[in-house]
Formats: structure tokens, C-alpha cells, sequence
């Protein structure tokens, strides 16, 4: 068989594979929640470390997703849930009176 004993891959040269720390994860974090456009590519700049590094972290692990070309949590707080019920009530209550005018 080629002189191979083993279906493993073998080690490869190249750059190792960086273990995510929860240092690097606050950093990033701070960097996200300090300006909330910036880009993989800027955190993986400033951060040094790879773009897909730096994706995985804001996405996968720090759960952001981006909207409108902004870093947002993926699952609200009790925070901004309290804030969207008071606007939707507030919202609701101006559409009542704009209906009983009419």
C-alpha cells in the first residue's frame, strides 16, 4: 500500500492552529461593543489573527450577526426586550388615537 500504515492525517507544515482563549474573546468582544461596524478584517488586524479566526469568534462564539452593516446579539437582553414592548405600546397607543380621530 504505498509504503502508508496509517488513514491519520500527518502533521503539515504551515502556520499551527490558534487555541481561542478567553482573553482573545473579551478583546474582541471590547472591540465589537466599542464600534459595532467594524469588519473581521480589522479585528484580525488589530488582534493579530486570521480573518476566519476573528469571524468565528464575533459569530460563533461571541453569537453576533451583522445587520445593516453593524456586529448585533443574536438573542435580545431582558434589557431590550423591556425597551421594545414599552415602544411597542407606545406605538400601539398613538395608533388607537389615530383611529378613533378618523
Amino acid at each position: 500500500m504505498n509504503g502508508i500504515s496509517s488513514v491519520t492525517d500527518s502533521p503539515r507544515p504551515g502556520q499551527a492552529h490558534r487555541v481561542l482563549t478567553p482573553e482573545a474573546i473579551a478583546a474582541v468582544e471590547a472591540i465589537v461593543k466599542k464600534n459595532r461596524r467594524v469588519t473581521a478584517n480589522e479585528i484580525a488586524a488589530h488582534m493579530d489573527m486570521s480573518h476566519g479566526s476573528a469571524h468565528h469568534i464575533v459569530h460563533d462564539v461571541l453569537q453576533f450577526r451583522k445587520v445593516s452593516e453593524m456586529w448585533v446579539p443574536r438573542q435580545l437582553t431582558a434589557e431590550l426586550k423591556e425597551r421594545l414592548v414599552d415602544a411597542f405600546q407606545e406605538l400601539l397607543k398613538r395608533f388607537e388615537a389615530n383611529v378613533v380621530a378618523f
